[in-house]
């Protein structure tokens, strides 16, 4: 059997998948809240004679779904969660559908909906005997804050895999071959004294003033970092009124650089900081590790079977009525944030692809030795288990991530790019499920590239999933 197979599986459930996410971007969640979604994915997978296994790793939202036995084992990763304030209908105008409500601005309506294709295509193939081994679905929450996978790793869950494969959705068909940045989130929640601040201020301690002073010394800190690292953060709580000196507040930050070991030696930098800010202030700090994820580490062997399949599966059939909505939508995007991401591109594809408001076509491996500044908790499945992904277009040629014309383009022709990323992932796990020569050298680069040590948890053991970080 070809990997043909599969993809014809895929494109016969094309009208189920279109739904699927269709059903998912109507009802974004955000993180650890997605039960609609993670239900609406579960209920389909157990429907196709998945078994389902909910609630894992203390998330309700969480889940993996099973079907086969022995080996090999490939596991399939599938995402859910929207983000917040990105509401918006399918139009080139903003307009949102709830206001200040939540959207799919990154695509995961689709994400999820396409590893479940994929899973149920070879699913059938290993009911049919065209394939031998096991098919995992794993349903992983709260991505965006980057705390679903770890949490999972944490528990296990990925330890029996022989190879991992995901995508996400994006403005090009690639694979990615890069690195991330390793990341820890955590919050410092600050405790003073109220007052009255006009009226006896000497008698408060602020837990605000805390905060400010935190943030004010990690800006003398950025001199002092790499180049390649990254501090960020918001205030969740900065107190009340201003005529009362607020008496708690906190300050959430994440701390990222391209490896574990320079994001623990900052993070240690933070919590000087943030209890000299304390000391100065004559107030309390308490932390909160919230989640902390590795650095993405690729796999080339399963990375260029994907590319394979990539290439066999071919552009995706964009037609004019598609090309002329995302020309609509790149007219609202402003040439500079346009320009921020096509910069990053080679020269010759840039050339290729900037002309065009979608390009369907494959694009070959690039940027290998490049760090991106984001994270993905994929990084720490990739410390586990031989790892690959890509990229699939479902938005315009550099239209930004997390944005409303994003949700636009997820919400209509976002959709086909989901079926090629269905498919490319069905004729991956195939060709792994069917080459055990394959999948001994993505072992052995695995093992190399690890020093065959074991995955450690980024995750102190009294970490829990901060389900009060999103609210439903």
């Amino acid at each position: 059997m070809s990997a043909k197979t599969v993809y014809e599986t895929v494109e016969s459930e094309r009208e189920l998948l279109y739904d699927l996410a269709e059903r998912l971007w109507e009802t974004p969640e955000l993180g650890l809240h997605e039960h609609e979604s993670a239900e609406a994915l579960a209920t389909t997978l157990r429907e196709e004679g998945f078994e389902v296994d909910m609630g894992v790793a203390g998330m309700p939202t969480a889940f993996v779904a099973t079907y086969g036995e022995g080996d090999p084992t490939i596991g399939i990763l599938g995402e859910y969660d929207a983000l917040p304030g990105l509401s918006q209908e399918v139009k080139a105008e903003r307009s949102p559908i709830e206001r200040g409500g939540a959207g799919h601005g990154c695509g995961h309506n689709l994400f999820g909906t396409a590893t479940l294709g994929a899973a149920v295509a070879v699913k059938r193939a290993i009911e049919d005997g065209e394939l031998a081994g096991t098919i995992r679905y794993y349903g992983c929450p709260a991505e965006e804050t980057l705390v679903g996978k770890t949490y999972m790793a944490r528990a296990g869950v990925f330890d029996d895999l022989d190879a991992a494969l995901t995508w996400h959705p994006g403005d090009l068909n690639t694979p990615r071959v890069g690195s991330s940045n390793a990341l820890n989130s955590l919050l410092f929640e600050f405790e003073g004294e109220a007052a009255h601040a006009g009226g006896s201020p000497d008698s408060g301690r602020s837990a605000l003033d805390a905060v400010e002073l935190t943030n004010v010394g990690v800006e003398f800190m950025r001199e002092h970092v790499s180049d390649d690292a990254r501090l960020h953060y918001s205030i969740p709580d900065g107190g009340d009124a201003p005529n009362v000196v607020p008496a708690e507040a906190s300050v959430w930050y994440f701390v990222r650089a391209p490896s574990r070991e320079e994001v623990e030696r900052n993070t240690d930098w933070l919590r000087d900081i943030a209890q000299g800010a304390a000391t100065m202030t004559q107030t309390e700090v308490e932390e909160r590790f919230l989640s902390g994820c590795h650095d993405y580490l690729p796999n080339g062997p399963v990375t260029d079977v994907i590319w394979e399949n990539m290439e066999a599966v071919g552009p995706i059939e964009f037609d004019d009525a598609d090309r002329e909505f995302a020309r609509d939508l790149l007219e609202t995007v402003s040439e500079s944030n346009r320009e921020s991401r096509l910069e990053d591109l080679p020269e010759d594809l840039r050339e290729t692809v900037e002309p065009h408001a979608l390009y369907p076509d494959p694009v070959p491996p690039f940027n290998e030795d490049v760090t991106s500044g984001g994270s993905t908790e994929v990084g720490d499945v990739s410390y586990i288990a031989p790892t690959g992904q890509f990229n699939a277009a479902t938005w315009p040629v550099g239209a930004p991530g997390h944005s409303w014309q994003v949700v636009a383009a997820n919400g209509d022709f976002g959709k086909k790019g989901m079926l090629f990323a269905a498919k490319v992932l069905a004729g991956a796990a195939h060709d792994l499920m069917t080459d055990p020569e394959t999948l001994a050298a993505a072992r052995e680069e695995f093992e190399a590239a690890t020093g065959g040590e074991p995955y450690e948890t980024p995750l102190p053991p009294e970490a829990e999933p901060p389900f009060d970080m999103t609210a439903e």
